[in-house]
């Protein structure tokens, strides 16, 4: 039995294909915004979803278990777009490998196949040696999983046609978990959210579970047991894996609590199905479109579930998409160019698409389809331009139209409140407004591989770095740029091959490999950007004047300025190594997302020209002066205050224990402003433990610019490389020239050093 749903007069209505009467009604009380509860939940399951979205927005820590790879910190890394539960810009693309032998049989490798980016010892995860596969993947959306979940298996399997019975060319196949049939992940590989859930956390996280008990499985969100379907509850217990998750990272097992976990799951099975717009003769022409294309063979317009009919758009069975798609990875009975039907709820706001992310548009989507899809790919393709647009049209009206955006911010969100995090150093209107706004989405935009993105890259905006705890912030160890160098026998480590830069994504196939001598990774932790247009206005002769690298007053501190061959003043960067913020934005653009820039006279940063196809330069100047008033106007991070008489006695320790001879509190713009950005913007020897290191232009091995310290409450984690997670961490970190102002923080009385901490915690 196929069943379909269609939209007439506003309201939803049926066509049932069966022989067996009337179908069952349209599911009520599913759809609603992306992202948000499901309409029909309890005030307890709207209080868990508040409890797991928590869960979900966490960032872990070396402390609670993270890694020791890993690709993310937290879950909504991946699931962010457009909002928290959703999917991910190529930047949070993954990776999985694995090895065909000679037999054709296939071995995963990595955590269950998933090969991690980030070693919290090494830096970098090496690619196994024997990988002879390796497929990128692109998140997928949580919207409406629950109701997924729900689904009995008989439902699923009535739209399968292994033997391609009614020879319509579309041969869907079932994938199974366990005995049960698979309906999540791109191969169908998981039956169950907890299993959705628990994998990820593990392969993606290094986090550890244990299975969730019968007993805290019987409180999930399903529906009750007078629904109609009175083995829910038992189908949830029986398909959940049982298996726990471990590792030797000398975090005790578990790492997540069994309430976390539990909130977690019922927070992914209370997220709303996307909710369709209502009908206009476009859209309902476009669904005529795609039904008679034959779109609808594996895009079944909907499955009926427990609650009533489930608008999916999707069959959740496997098909051979041909040999353009196919990645090799084998998952139980998917081979390597099977893919589950994608659902296509909620799709305008979900780019980009396909598994791999390759697809920019909803039209090149449909163009990449092979296989199966062949004859109705060709056939949308036969259509006229403007026939092609109405079935996109329909697509758009499946949900999230209205919250789709080109990066995060919601479409038009308003500029945050003077002074706070994200907002401007002073108000804003009329033009200057405008110019802060326009330059705040060329900050938050995801570069399409259309408009240059790569060849190589790390992310693919500025906001992909810069996000935590608003956009403008700093960014979690799970987006730390790596340098690359070698090792030669005397221990230095110089530039390799004239690059530094190991990027983390391609934009065509997988992971960039490191130049081939290179043995040693280094981290780079993205800073915030808040303030910078304070510190961009800081004459070169006031962080001069700061200088002593000859140790004049005795000590044992050596700042020195970092001087361009230019002769300008470096001052961002962990190396200072860049001196304007202009500069820094041309820098960024080029290396972190591969976008090529225009010849500007007086600046000297980013590449003018590349490889890729897309026309030089790949970013319009307007944009970039947009891109540098944004972050030029806004504000430094405001104090946050818990205890001003603690802070005081804090602020004095600062002094005396000598953290401001490098910190210090306070510099001047050229025109009279007071920075307090608590940094001397100076390089520093910080010691053996950080070496060996990279070279860059005047600064050595070891030697970093004076990090600032204002927005430390909320940039974790801290040093160049995100080694330190807590403020205590960071300070104990610090050696060379800092070695006795270290020695001197752990000698203080508990009281001093709580004093301290709270002081530094309210920058």
């Amino acid at each position: 039995m196929r069943i379909s749903t269609f939209f007439l007069g506003g309201g939803l209505a049926l066509a049932v294909a069966a022989a067996c009467g009337p179908g069952p009604e349209p599911a009520t009380g599913v759809f609603a915004n992306l992202g948000d509860p499901i309409p029909s939940a309890t005030p307890d399951e709207l209080a868990t979803f508040n409890r797991g979205k928590a869960v979900a927005l966490h960032r872990f820590t070396k402390a609670e278990g993270l890694g020791p790879d890993f690709n993310v910190t937290f879950c909504a890394a991946c699931h962010e777009r457009p909002t928290t539960g959703g999917g991910g810009g190529r930047y949070r693309n993954f990776l999985l490998v694995g090895q065909t032998l000679a037999d054709q049989s296939f071995n995963p490798l990595g955590k269950s196949g998933v090969l991690d980016q980030y070693d919290l010892a090494a830096g970098r995860v090496a690619t196994p040696s024997q990988t002879n596969v390796m497929a990128t993947r692109n998140p997928i959306p949580f919207f409406g999983v629950g109701l997924i979940a729900e689904l009995p298996d008989s439902v699923i399997l009535a739209n399968a046609d292994p033997n391609d019975a009614n020879h319509d060319g579309i041969r869907g196949r079932a994938n199974y978990d366990r005995g049960f049939v698979g309906r999540f992940g791109l191969k169908s590989q998981t039956v169950s959210v907890e299993g959705f859930i628990r994998g990820p956390l593990f392969n993606h996280a290094g986090i550890t579970t244990n299975p969730l008990s019968d007993a805290m499985r019987a409180k999930l969100p399903v529906p009750p047991e007078d629904s109609g379907v009175s083995s829910t509850k038992s189908f949830f217990q029986a398909a959940a894996p049982d298996a726990p998750t471990t590792d030797d990272d000398g975090v005790p097992d578990p790492e997540m609590s069994e309430q976390s976990l539990f909130d977690l799951v019922s927070y992914a099975m209370l997220l709303a199905a996307p909710k369709p717009d209502d009908p206009t003769p476009d859209s309902e022409a476009g669904r005529a479109l795609f039904q008679k294309l034959n779109c609808t063979g594996c895009h079944v317009p909907s499955l009926a579930g427990p609650r009533g009919l489930v608008p999916l758009y999707s069959d959740l069975l496997l098909h051979d998409m041909g040999p353009a798609l196919a990645d090799g990875i084998v998952m139980k009975l998917a081979g390597g160019s099977d893919f589950r039907t994608q659902p296509l709820w909620g799709v305008a706001a979900e780019g980009p698409y396909l598994h791999d992310g390759r697809a920019d548009t909803l039209d090149e989507a449909i163009r990449m389809h092979g296989g199966e899809a062949q004859a109705a790919r060709d056939a949308y393709v036969a259509l006229a331009p403007s026939d092609q647009n109405l079935v996109q049209t329909f697509l758009e009206s499946l949900g999230g139209r209205s919250q789709t955006s080109t990066g995060l911010v919601p479409p038009g969100a308003p500029i945050l409140d003077v002074g706070d995090y994200g907002g401007p150093a002073t108000a804003l209107a009329g033009d200057d407004a405008a110019r802060f706004t326009a330059g705040r989405a060329v900050f938050d935009r995801d570069v399409p591989l259309a408009g240059g993105l790569g060849p190589e890259f790390n992310g693919d905006s500025c906001r992909a770095c810069h996000f935590d705890p608003v956009i403008g912030g700093s960014g979690p160890a799970d987006v730390n740029v790596i340098r690359q160098a070698y090792v030669t026998p005397a221990g230095f480590v110089p530039q390799a091959d004239g690059t530094m830069l190991h990027h983390q994504s391609a934009a065509i196939g997988v992971r960039p490999e490191p130049e081939p001598m290179c043995d040693y990774f280094e981290p780079r932790q993205p800073p915030a950007v808040f303030g910078l247009g304070l510190v961009d206005r800081i004459a070169d002769a006031t962080i001069v004047s700061h200088e002593d690298p000859y140790d004049a007053d005795g000590d044992g501190i050596r700042g020195r300025a970092s001087r361009l061959a230019d002769g300008r003043i470096g001052r961002f960067g962990w190396k200072a190594d860049v001196p304007s913020l202009a500069e820094f934005a041309r820098d960024a653009l080029s290396n972190e997302i591969g976008l090529t820039v225009p010849v500007q006279s007086g600046l000297t940063f980013g590449k003018t020209s590349d490889a890729d196809g897309a026309a030089d330069p790949e970013i319009a100047q307007t944009d970039i002066d947009a891109l540098v008033f944004f972050m030029s106007s806004l504000a430094p991070p405001p104090r946050t205050h818990q205890n001003i008489s603690l802070e005081q006695t804090g602020e004095a320790l600062f002094t005396s224990v000598g953290c401001a001879k490098c910190h210090i509190p306070s510099m001047q713009t050229s025109d009279g402003a007071t920075v307090q950005l608590y940094s001397d913007l100076l390089l520093h020897d910080l010691g053996p433990a950080y070496g060996p290191g990279i070279v860059d232009g005047q600064a050595g091995m070891t030697d970093f610019r004076t990090a600032p310290l204002w927005g430390l409450a909320k940039t974790a984690p801290y040093m160049h490389d995100g080694r330190a997670f807590t403020i205590d961490d960071a300070v104990l970190a610090h050696g060379g020239e800092a070695q006795a102002i270290r020695d001197a923080f752990t000698q203080l009385s508990p009281a001093d050093h709580d004093a301290l901490v709270a002081f530094l915690g309210s920058l």
